[in-house]
């Protein structure tokens, strides 16, 4: 399932103006790490509760509602809580990680936009949407999404394989982020072109999905490769780039993107 399967639970990202209050979740980031209690038994993250004032509202799951606590250091004052790696977070149950990469999109957007990027005044929070507005010049500001690509290239029985120069070091498909004036088709044609100097048809969308992580909304597309199947991978991006069938497809360890179920998804003959 993808992170943001979360089963029977409700996910609900409407703004309100609220107060935390002892029951609500406190949400807290610094240098890409959550303050949390990692219980092993359940494998579940657990975060302080709070009724602390000046939080901001971030959203609410089922009942529960989570706040967002803005710090500028690693020091902690909630015993038994620490500092955990986003990237690195070994879970049972997709809501923990929904909620966490949830929060941290908004925890960056927040963090960017403390002042204004027209008249640098401070910005303020509006009373009835989320959005950070300046008092001084009105100037508005809404969360931002960078709209990205997910690229499956089919060549008969194989699939295209990549792996990035740096990072995350596991087999992934093409991607890119969509740039202006571009559709999403579109960006599907550069981006295979430049990462691999192939061409594609038979373009069609697959899925969507929500990545906190990066602030993307990651767009899914399968096609063809069109002619020439030559990969000329580009070196200063990619260290691998290969066609591989489908029972050579090892995914990836952690199940919940949407690049693992488009690969499984072509390794299991679905595509």
């Amino acid at each position: 399932m993808m992170i943001q399967e979360i089963g029977e639970h409700r996910f609900d990202n409407v703004y309100q103006k609220q107060i935390a209050d002892k029951e609500c979740i406190l949400m807290c980031f610094v240098d890409g790490k959550i303050l949390a209690r990692y219980d092993a038994a359940e494998k579940r993250l657990i975060y302080p509760c709070c009724e602390e004032e000046d939080l901001i509202y971030l959203f609410k799951v089922d009942e529960k509602k989570y706040f967002l606590k803005i710090k500028e250091d690693n020091d902690t004052e909630y015993d038994l809580f620490s500092m955990r790696d986003l990237m690195n977070l070994e879970l049972k149950e997709n809501l923990d990680i929904f909620a966490a990469y949830s929060a941290y999109h908004l925890y960056v957007w927040y963090s960017v936009n403390r002042y204004c990027g027209r008249c640098g005044k401070t910005m303020v929070h509006d009373e009835i949407e989320r959005a950070m507005v300046c008092p001084h010049c009105g100037n508005r500001v809404y969360p931002r999404i960078n709209p990205a690509v997910i690229i499956g290239v089919k060549n008969g029985d194989k699939l295209l394989l990549t792996k990035y120069k740096s990072g995350f070091a596991h087999n992934a498909l093409v991607a890119g982020f969509t740039e202006f004036g571009e559709t999403l088709e579109e960006t599907v044609r550069r981006e295979v072109k430049e990462e691999t100097g192939l061409n594609v048809k038979n373009i069609r969308y697959y899925k969507s999905q929500p990545w906190g992580i990066a602030q993307d909304i990651l767009a899914g597309y399968y096609c063809e490769v069109d002619g020439d199947d030559r990969i000329r991978m580009d070196d200063h991006e990619l260290k691998y780039a290969e066609w591989v069938k489908r029972e050579d497809i090892v995914l990836q360890p952690k199940r919940y993107s949407l690049t693992n179920e488009m690969m499984e998804r072509f390794k299991n003959g679905e595509e």
